[in-house]
Formats: structure tokens, sequence, C-alpha cells
């Protein structure tokens, strides 16, 4: 028989231990609630306005980290702890430098596929001694964990089974009741959180809303099992008797396609592109027909470096062609992948994939090379980097290039390519033969001198033209950006001395636009450059389209608003080429349609102001005023653009529009 007093202390054994057990569980809750907060106010800059749903999504997460670590023998288990939280530490910190360079949320597609990732160990490396404030707060859960169970305040030992009873259940409901709130609370609005979590893919408003874990079990969960957005459709068709004289249209009976379709996803598609509003034909449609085309990318190029002094070549072209002053190249996921696409195509990347990747293979009849081949013009490709990387080489040849040269495909045996990055000026110089002495051409090129590290032992461009910018009033890395981009500016000198020299300068075209903003830059460092005061999430990202001819005898100035989406369909136009612009996400900035700019988080720009969607705010433009639903009126159209340009990836769409065989 026991003595109250050994009865008591028994009971005070059972209580301690019961404590200790929930310690544990309080400690998870509490490092996967931290993380969340650390992560809001480091990407997002402000405290999180749902903290209540984030901590609700959050703590059965912690609950089943907890089950796991309960599973086994004592040592075990603390090393499963030790383990769980060094996962979750690396993950929020590896997102942070993510976020740095793409200003995205990390995919769980891109982890999968990014081996090629190690050729830029030394950037990324580089990014976490940027970051290290915020991976050392990310670190201090694991300190704490490690202090705590020296102190032995946590207890690591085998749950019993009423005990992981209580936590499934506990974790269940929690989760139901987390699943209620989202789907019966504020569920109007198209990036409501009921939306977000069930009918379409935004992880940057989600991590925002919901929290970053919940976005990334999101991600693998529609990874794994497939996921399906919810198409809305809204018509604005144009008059029959319009349509072939006035716009830049082909004739696709519609009518004829949507009668004989079975498969509903493809039916809505067909109804959506054939009440669209086609681009008018303009004063400028055909200014350039029958000339030849030289389309470059620029590696993180920027109007930072048009400058009379240092880049000479590049101030010609803008000063004496086109000039888009109100120009944007928005930020994607997949950086200069993303970057490429939308150029090459003017459609929207999915998210979650590389959309690079996933369009190998599929009918594409608008990009350059398949639209300029049937005009009798010969097609090549260029980069001076890995012929493979993103899968570049497959790519290519989708796009319709007749011959495509990297590194790895012959590049290497023409010029120097050990050093990082490959001179631009190398590339173009070794490669004008191809075709500058064909009837018609068309020549593509992707840069890479332009990209970081900014500094003399990060890049080697930087270091090759290091005497020209040293005596800048700079920092070392604003100085670095522009001595990379003197590389470019001496291809174009390049281009432009043997296009003269064949004959050739007044009936080519040259087109530069970029992939991305210069994210190797601070936004401190950017405006060291800049004429004005960039902000961190519009003017950041305000970049240069040049589009020169030696035809031209004087620029045009153009005021509109425009970006990377509307290169392709202004290009097209200007040379009087046949496409269809209804089944193109972006419009020819030319002529009379509406300009938009559209941000991989849903924000956008028109004519009438600006609006963040993470902080949820409109600006007006000065003097402007708007009517009520016009953000959400905007929102609509995005929404439709993001859905219809991953059907078309998704169900190799052109195809079944011009019922091409493979």
């Amino acid at each position: 028989m026991f003595t109250n007093n050994s009865k008591r202390y028994i009971i005070h054994l059972e209580k301690e231990y019961c404590m200790k057990k929930t310690n544990l569980l309080i400690y998870y809750i509490l490092f996967i609630i931290y993380e969340e907060l650390i992560f809001s106010c480091l990407i997002y800059k402000t405290f999180p306005t749902s903290l209540w749903l984030i901590i609700l999504f959050s703590i059965p997460i912690a609950i089943v980290f907890n089950i796991i670590s309960s599973l086994f023998k004592e040592k075990i288990n603390r090393l499963i702890t030790y383990v769980i939280t060094a996962f979750i530490v690396i993950l929020f910190g590896a997102q942070i430098v993510c976020y740095s360079m793409y200003e995205s949320i990390l995919s769980i597609y891109s982890i999968t596929n990014g081996g090629q990732v190690t050729e830029f160990m030394d950037i990324i490396f580089d990014l976490i001694l940027k970051n290290w404030y915020a991976i050392l707060l990310f670190l201090i859960p694991l300190i704490v964990l490690i202090i705590l169970s020296k102190k032995k305040i946590l207890n690591f030992s085998k749950q019993n089974l009423k005990g992981f009873a209580i936590k499934i259940t506990s974790a269940v409901v929690i989760q139901l009741i987390a699943l209620l709130c989202v789907n019966f609370i504020n569920t109007s609005d198209i990036y409501s959180n009921k939306n977000l979590y069930y009918n379409t893919h935004v992880p940057k408003l989600t991590a925002k809303k919901m929290g970053f874990l919940t976005t990334m079990r999101l991600d693998l969960q529609r990874y794994i099992f497939g996921f399906e957005e919810k198409l809305t459709l809204e018509t604005n068709a144009i008059a029959d008797e319009e349509k072939e004289e006035d716009y830049n249209i082909t004739y696709i009976d519609f009518d004829k396609l949507i009668q004989d379709e079975k498969d509903g996803a493809i039916k809505d598609m067909d109804e959506y592109f054939s009440s669209q509003e086609a681009s008018k034909k303009n004063q400028y449609t055909g200014m350039f027909k029958g000339k030849n085309l030289i389309a470059i990318v620029g590696e993180s190029f920027s109007s930072l470096v048009i400058r009379e002094d240092l880049t000479p070549n590049l101030y010609k072209l803008y000063n004496e062609g086109f000039q888009f002053d109100n120009f944007y190249t928005p930020i994607f996921p997949v950086s200069t992948a993303d970057g490429e696409y939308i150029t090459d195509t003017s459609l929207i990347p999915k998210e979650g994939v590389w959309s690079f990747k996933e369009i190998i293979g599929n009918y594409v009849p608008y990009s350059y090379a398949n639209v300029f081949e049937k005009m009798g013009y010969s097609s090549n490709a260029y980069h001076n980097h890995t012929a493979t990387y993103y899968e570049r080489d497959k790519y290519i040849e989708t796009m319709g290039y007749n011959s495509y040269l990297a590194v790895g495909t012959g590049l290497e045996n023409r010029m120097d390519t050990s050093n990082w990055p490959n001179s631009d000026y190398e590339m173009m110089k070794t490669t004008i033969d191809d075709y500058i002495n064909n009837e018609k051409f068309m020549a593509y090129y992707m840069t890479v001198s332009g990209h970081m590290n900014y500094t003399k032992m990060g890049n080697a461009m930087t270091y090759k033209n290091w005497e020209q910018v040293k005596d800048l009033p700079y920092s070392e890395r604003a100085k670095g950006y522009l001595a990379a981009n003197i590389e470019l500016d001496k291809a174009v000198g390049e281009l432009l001395n043997r296009l003269e020299q064949a004959g050739k300068l007044e009936d080519t075209v040259i087109v530069i636009s970029g992939d991305h903003y210069p994210y190797g830059l601070t936004i401190d460092e950017i405006n060291e450059l800049s004429t004005y005061a960039r902000d961190e999430k519009f003017e950041k990202v305000k970049m240069p389209f040049l589009i020169w001819s030696g035809s031209m005898k004087e620029p045009i100035k153009v005021e509109k608003i425009g970006s990377s989406l509307d290169v392709l369909p202004t290009v097209l136009n200007l040379f009087g080429a046949e496409f269809d612009s209804r089944l193109l996400m972006g419009r020819d900035i030319l002529s009379d349609t509406e300009p938009l700019v559209i941000f991989s988080d849903r924000s956008f720009i028109t004519d009438k102001g600006k609006y963040n969607a993470v902080t949820e705010e409109f600006i007006p433009n000065k003097g402007v005023t708007v009517e009520d639903g016009y953000v959400d009126k905007i929102n609509a159209i995005i929404y439709k653009k993001y859905q219809i340009s991953r059907l078309i990836l998704e169900n190799d769409y052109y195809r079944h529009i011009f019922k091409t065989e493979n």
C-alpha cells in the first residue's frame, strides 16, 4: 500500500511528465509561429494581418512534427526533433535567399529540378552572406532547442497511444477550424483565402495570408496530385465586318471549333479567344517589312547602363530608335527562363513549374523563328552559356530556330568560354558570319555578360572593363554592373560595324530587351545609377526596350506603358507579319489597346495607376479618378490571362487551333 506522501509524489511525477511532454509540443508550436512571423516581416516588410489564420494552420503542422518526434525511444526522438528543426530552419533560410534573387516563393518543381544551380554556388554563397542577419533570426529556435534539451526541460520519451489519439484529434479539429475560416470568411474576392487555397496558384499571396509552410504543403500536394484552376470567361467581341482589314487577326472558325469540341476545357478556351478584342493595325504596321531582325535578350539589362560615355552604342540605339519610356520587365519565379519565355511567346509563365521546359514539344506558331521562317527568313539562335541549361537546347528547337550555338554545341570552339560570365562581344564577333550574308535573316541572342556577381573577382567582364569605371563616384557593385554591361555595348558596336561593312545597316532592325531587372544590385545601388529615386516594387523593374534600324531618320518617342509581354506582338506588327493578336497575352504597344503590366504576384500597372496586390493598395496617377470596382475588373482580366496561358501550355492549344500534326 502507498502512503499518502508516496501518492502525492507519484502524482507530482505524472504532472511533471505530462508538462514536459506538453513542453515539447509548445516548443514546436512557438517554433513554427515564430518562423512564420519572421518570414512575413522579412518578405512583406509588415506584421501579418491574418496572423490568426497562420496560427490556425501552424498548430496542426506543429502537432504532426511533435507526433513524429514521439514515435521512438528517447535518443532517436531527440535526434528527430533536431533534424526537423534544422530542416525547417534551412527551408526558411533558403526561401530568404531565393526571394532576395527572384522575389518569389520556392516551388517543389524548382527544388526537384534545380541540379544545375550548383554552377552558381559562388553567387548563392554571396547571397547567404548578404542575408546573414535573416538566417541568424531563423536559427534562433535551433539554439533554443539545444539549451532546452541540455537543461532537460523537454521530454523526448515515447508517447503512449492515448497521447497520440488526443494529439491527432486536436490536429484534425484545428485544421477543420482553419478550413472553415477559409471557406466562409471573406470569400468574395478573386484572391480570397478560399480561392488561393482551392482555385488558384499564387504562392506569394498564399504565403502572406496562410503562411509559408502551408503554401509549401499546397504546392507539394498540387505537384503530386495535379491541380486544375477554375476558369471564368468574359466576352469582348469585335464586329465581324471589322476583323480582317483593320486588326491583326487571322481567320479561325471558332464557331466550328466550339461546336465540334468534346473537351470542356478546350471548348472554354475556344469561347474565350473567340470573344477577345484584337489589336488594331496602325501607322507603324509593316514599317520594317522585309528587313532583317537581330533580337537580343540582355541578361539583367536595364536603362541604368545606357550612358553616352560608357555605352555609346546602346546610347545610339536608344536616341535614334523607338524610345519606350514607360516599359517594365517584371521578374517571374524562374528568372531568366521565365523572362525569355515571356519575350519569346507573349504568354505568362505557369506558376510552380519551368514553362521554358514544359512547352518543349508543343506547337508554338508565334515565336520569332516560327513566324519569320514562314516569311522566308533563316533563323539562328545563340547563347554564351551552357547549351542545356533549363533544357534551352530543346526549347530553342521548339521555338523553331534552324540552328543553335552555345557552350556545348560548338561555341566553345570559337571563343574562350572558361570565364564566368562569358563575353557577349566574343559571342557576337564569332557568329555574325553565320547569317550576315543570307538574303533574309533573323538572329536571336541570349546574353550572359551582365550576370551577377558585380565584383572584379565574381565577374570576368567586370574585371575586364574595370579601368573604364574605377573612378566613377559609385559603390563597387554599382561600378561592377556598369563594367559588365560595357561588354554588351561592345557586342552591339561589333554588330553595327559588320552590318555597315556588309551594306545591310539600313535593312536590319535590332531589338533589345531584358530578361529581368539587375537583382544582383540592392535598391540603394540601383538608385546610385538611376536619374531618379526608384521604389522597391514598381520603378525598380522599369527597364528599356530598344528598337532601332539604320533606316530610321529620327527617333520615335512612345509614352504608352508596356512590358516584356508586349515585345513579340509589337515586333511582329512592325514587320507586318501575319499573326492573331487575340491568341497572345501581350499587345502591340504601338496600337490603341489599353496598356497593362502584369507582375508575378498579380500586382499591375495601367494608364490609370499602380496596384500592389500584396498590400492591396491602388495608387492612382496624378489627376486620375477610377470608378468603383476598377481594381476588381483588372484583377479579373489578369486572373483569366494566367489561366489561359497555363491551359495553352498544358493542352498544346495552338496545335488544336491550327490542326498541326506532330
